[in-house]
């Protein structure tokens, strides 16, 4: 192969046609990246300062905080400071990082949302054998086995990225490193790799996708043998928060990455859905409908001076 100039840096051009936007766009995201930490911080406090909520459930909720503060500070950040007027400029190595870290983050709470489904199926069809099957042991193995098989599928998605030519255009029609737009400005027949990266960020959410569907199905099963209405409802209730939560987690992976015709504007409205929004609502979602978690976030609320006494 002969010798090319390779890039050095990319052009982070954002959101397809929102020229003139900027201050609007500046203040909404930055709305949203605030209360998604805000949020996220309130709930980790609330399981960590209650000895009620130190079960199997929250352990995995308190992980899935972590990854909703980690996951949207992939792009936020830079896509903010662009969008207050500094540079658009990412160097090669930021942006190799930001796709990483994206498909990191976003494969683990993918497998992350399985584990939580697999815990909830457990708690409801084997309610006798729940305290021996979800250990602590078993818990903490199948905490970092979601992050050591999301680390593998980054690992293998960046370096399929990046091992290709950049030699020529640098502009990134988008507001961070993501594969479908990477691979437009490789200098180099980019067709099998596109496969390869459609069958790999396919094949591993919809597994996962059909596995939530094995569990619930069977736990749906579970709970219309419950005699009690009370205690259909209350079994109905500890899915209901888990089970929003994953539509809104998969929706947008299937919209982006699962089309045949891609769109940028879109994807990009769609990809801020699932960086921004989904983690802001999460704790929302899982707060509202558990009076623990409520009980809990009341008691940290009142100690951090947000709420008066009385309540």
């Amino acid at each position: 192969m002969k010798n090319l100039s390779v890039v050095s840096e990319f052009i982070l051009l954002g959101i397809p046609h929102t020229e003139g936007l900027e201050t609007m766009l500046l203040v909404l995201f930055l709305s949203f990246y605030i209360f998604t930490l805000m949020g996220n911080l309130l709930i980790l406090l609330a399981i960590v300062s209650s000895a009620r909520l130190h079960t199997p459930m929250y352990f995995f909720l308190c992980k899935l905080s972590i990854f909703d503060i980690f996951f949207p500070s992939v792009s936020s950040p830079k896509m903010l400071c662009y969008l207050s007027g500094n540079s658009r400029a990412i160097s090669y190595a930021g942006c190799a990082s930001q796709l990483f870290f994206y498909h990191f983050l976003g494969c683990t709470e993918c497998f992350l949302y399985t584990v939580m489904a697999y815990d909830r199926f457990v708690a409801i069809c084997h309610p006798l054998r729940y305290t021996v099957i979800m250990s602590h042991r078993a818990c903490v193995i199948l905490a970092m086995g979601t992050s050591f098989f999301g680390c593998i599928q980054a690992t293998f998605l960046t370096t399929l990225t990046f091992q290709l030519p950049y030699c020529g255009p640098n502009e990134v029609d988008y507001y961070f490193c993501d594969i479908p737009v990477m691979l437009k400005l490789a200098c180099a027949d980019t067709s099998a790799l596109e496969m390869v990266g459609f069958i790999s960020v396919g094949l591993m959410p919809l597994s996962c996708f059909l596995l939530v569907l094995t569990s619930y199905s069977r736990i749906v099963f579970s709970i219309l043998q419950i005699h009690s209405a009370e205690g259909r409802r209350h079994a109905f209730s500890t899915c209901s928060a888990h089970l929003t939560a994953i539509l809104l987690f998969y929706m947008p992976v299937v919209l982006i990455y699962l089309r045949p015709t891609p769109s940028p504007w879109l994807d990009a409205t769609v990809q801020i859905l699932n960086n921004l929004v989904t983690p802001m609502l999460n704790p929302l979602i899982y707060s509202l409908r558990n009076k623990e978690v409520k009980s809990s976030l009341r008691r940290v609320l009142h100690q951090l001076g947000f709420l008066p006494e009385q309540l």
